[in-house]
């Protein structure tokens, strides 16, 4: 019996697909009855292959934690709220920080014999002058750092909290995660941007990864015997130049033709933020956002490669290719 938190979402309910696909039974944490449009319906339902059985309640519902977490082996923790708008802070360090306390204390309570944990490379941490990252960076107070990035530190804290207390886990820090979804929320924003033909393109360089690479991923470290280590899960990293271009070409679409500047930014953000006031629509770019599309790093992925024989990352042109028709069908 495998415990998924955040099924619903994008990353987890690749995870629960290529579960029930290998034939595990799932347990799955759910906050709305709506399932995810970009997985198969039958997936979700009893069948040969395995079963999804739904649980409802959230990780802050200790009540529902402690029933979904009954005769469970193993947990695979996805669930957290990824955000830049100022107005979701307080409920995003709620989910990410403690509603990741609350699932480490009760499968510790539960003795589950295995968790995952699925992190981020902003756990890492930015530094203005960017650079290489790998497994090894240590945190630093940054100006560059989201908030974000910041609730998922500390929520990788109370994991290495769990980890110290018997807990034998294993950290996941995925960069970007590209593929089919729904393209309102998300990373995916990204293909819905390129596709309304947003004409401007930041200098930045940031590492990207196959949704379902990162779902191959986890399943397989949860098979493993691997525990106290934390991986970056990252396919390759490129210029954002480099990816709008992809997408774009993959959608038959204009290229992006205008470059920002730090000023441009700046100027674009608080347009975006007077916007929102008057129009209650979520802005396109926050302050937070914008450091994100400027900053210049490079993740390594050489320590997941050998910790998992025959594993390996999709390259980012099939990636985007695959996830570029599948919106297109969308569309009619």
């Amino acid at each position: 019996m495998v415990l998924v938190t955040g099924g619903t979402g994008f990353l987890g309910s690749y995870i629960i697909q290529l579960l029930v696909e290998k034939g595990y039974t799932v347990r799955a944490i759910r906050r709305s009855s709506k399932l995810p449009f970009w997985i198969a319906k039958e997936v979700f339902t009893h069948s040969s292959a395995g079963s999804v059985e739904w649980v409802d309640g959230d990780v802050l519902d200790v009540v529902a934690l402690e029933e979904a977490m009954e005769g469970v082996d193993t947990v695979i923790h996805s669930a957290a709220i990824v955000s830049f708008v100022k107005k979701d802070r307080k409920e995003m360090y709620q989910v990410n920080v403690e509603g990741t306390a609350n699932v480490v204390n009760m499968a510790l309570e539960k003795k589950v014999r295995r968790f995952i944990y699925i992190s981020s490379v902003a756990a890492l941490g930015r530094t203005a002058n960017g650079g290489q990252v790998n497994e090894e960076k240590k945190w630093e107070e940054s100006k560059v750092n989201t908030h974000y990035a910041k609730s998922k530190f500390k929520a990788e804290l109370q994991v290495w909290r769990g980890i110290s207390e018997g807990l034998e886990a294993v950290i996941l820090n995925p960069s970007t995660i590209l593929g089919y979804g729904d393209w309102h929320s998300s990373s995916c924003a990204i293909f819905k941007n390129v596709y309304e033909e947003f004409k401007w393109f930041s200098p930045g360089i940031n590492g990207f990864v196959d949704v379902e690479d990162v779902a191959k991923a986890v399943v397989m470290m949860m098979e493993s015997n691997i525990s106290e280590e934390r991986f970056i899960v990252n396919g390759d990293t490129w210029p954002f130049k480099k990816l709008q271009d992809t997408i774009a070409d993959g959608f038959g679409k204009k290229r992006p033709h205008k470059a920002t500047t730090p000023f441009l930014m700046a100027l674009a953000w608080r347009i975006e933020k007077l916007k929102s006031l008057f129009t209650g629509k979520r802005p396109l770019l926050t302050k937070e956002s914008a450091k994100v599309a400027q900053s210049q790093t490079w993740f390594e992925n050489e320590k997941i490669r050998t910790a998992l024989p025959g594993f390996s990352f999709t390259p980012l042109e099939e990636v985007i290719k695959k996830a570029c028709e599948k919106y297109k069908s969308q569309q009619g």
